[in-house]
């Protein structure tokens, strides 16, 4: 780790008495702003997500000739033709490096790819594959970033199959622009296992609601027809994996917690916390539009398949280490193609404070230890980095390195965490 950062003191926890508004959807705002740049007319996005990946999307799209302003904390997009060259930055956002190749096939010109070192480790091939297997243009020596797509404008589409294993995300860019290829898409995964899924449901939903005609043939296979994306108002909801710290925290703390504007349904994977969190000791309830949670600081191990969104494991993993009986999470094997490789990073970062994690081919087992203060170290990882806020409201002397990472999704982590804490 770099020797610049510095160093977050976790706060303690008290038993809560709290209630929080949650920023923008980071999966819902990227996913929006894609089908914006392809739109027929322009689009109004009501609050969405102001953080590093959405920022550097509006960036990308900018630079391939889409217009934005904002207007207050909404964002008028207006598209236009996309055309190169344009350079690329996708930080470690891995819904920019997946879903604008597959967009910048339907620009004419050269667009460049290219990101933090930790992005130059992430899985690329099946993205690289796929465009070159629907005809288009594709540089790259390593079948990772750094990458270059030649566009024509013009991608006829059709019928393909992907090995999708690694990550849901080389799905949802292709279908998200697929209405715009000539023929369509009929897209089939080939690989063995399909993490997070529910973010490919969440993918054929704003396509729908844009007017689209997307939908699952079965659970392998997905078609997109040709056609118009409509423009127009698009609600954003508030980012529920990023509820996963806070949610943790009645856990841990005790108390009670409202987080408003919780949607009654949602395709977010982040809405599983309300059936995961009572296994592990917490009262739920969704009630006049707020989601509310209440602990009595005790903590129950879970043993759970979290294939459905790995994104939550490592929150539910902060919280096993602090339970007082074993926890297995499994079925995130694909969590080591993320910013970092999390398994590994949350075995080391749980050991390290005294804790019993082990890591497993698909998940992490953890035992109940005797925990005690350390540096937290981040990985450049914003899941990491509230990872160790969780624990560090039972442990003291956890101290987090670069708890900047959290601006990727949550700009304001720290100011909503001591909000939340009553810490002014």
């Amino acid at each position: 780790m770099t020797a610049e950062h510095t160093y977050w003191k976790a706060p303690l926890g008290k038993a809560l008495d709290a209630s929080i508004s949650l920023p923008g959807s980071k999966s819902l705002t990227n996913r929006e702003l894609v089908l914006s740049a392809i739109a027929m007319a322009p689009s109004t996005l009501i609050s969405p997500l102001k953080s590093r990946d959405t920022l550097l999307m509006i960036q990308a799209l900018e630079g391939l000739g889409t217009k934005f302003e904002w207007q207050g904390e909404d964002l008028l997009v207006i598209p236009s033709e996309l055309i190169g060259p344009a350079k690329v930055d996708c930080g470690l956002a891995g819904t920019v490096m997946r879903f604008l190749p597959p967009l910048a096939a339907l620009a004419k010109g050269e667009t460049q790819f290219d990101g933090d070192l930790g992005a130059r480790k992430r899985p690329m091939k099946t993205t690289i594959d796929s465009l070159r297997e629907l005809g288009v243009n594709v540089e790259s020596e390593t079948n990772s970033l750094p990458l270059s797509v030649h566009g024509n404008g013009f991608v006829r589409g059709g019928e393909l199959e992907i090995d999708a294993s690694k990550s849901s995300q080389f799905v949802s860019g292709l279908l998200l622009v697929a209405a715009r290829f000539q023929e369509g898409l009929t897209l089939k995964h080939n690989g063995n296992e399909l993490p997070s899924a529910p973010h490919i449901e969440m993918t054929l939903a704003v396509l729908r609601n844009r007017g689209v005609k997307a939908k699952r043939i079965d659970e392998r296979t997905w078609r997109v027809e040709p056609g118009l994306v409509s423009g127009g108002t698009v609600i954003i909801e508030p980012d529920l994996s990023n509820a996963g710290p806070f949610l943790a925290a009645v856990l841990v703390a005790g108390g009670n917690l409202r987080i408003k504007n919780w949607p009654a349904n949602t395709t977010q994977v982040g809405d599983e916390f309300r059936q995961i969190l009572p296994q592990m000791g917490a009262e739920v309830e969704l009630k006049d539009g707020d989601l509310v949670v209440s602990g009595g600081g005790s903590i129950s191990g879970i043993d759970i398949d979290l294939s459905i969104g790995g994104e939550l494991a490592p929150v539910i993993a902060a919280l096993a280490a602090l339970a007082d009986s074993p926890s297995r999470i499994t079925g995130i094997a694909h969590l080591r193609g993320h910013e970092t490789d999390r398994l590994f990073a949350l075995c080391t970062e749980i050991n390290r404070i005294g804790g019993n994690a082990t890591e497993l081919p698909d998940g992490i087992e953890i035992q109940p230890g005797t925990l005690h203060g350390a540096q937290w170290q981040s990985y450049e990882d914003h899941r990491m980095a509230t990872a160790g806020a969780v624990i560090g409201l039972r442990v003291k002397g956890i101290e987090i390195e670069n708890i900047q990472t959290t601006q990727k999704t949550m700009p304001d982590f720290v100011a909503l965490w001591e909000t939340m804490l009553g810490i002014e």
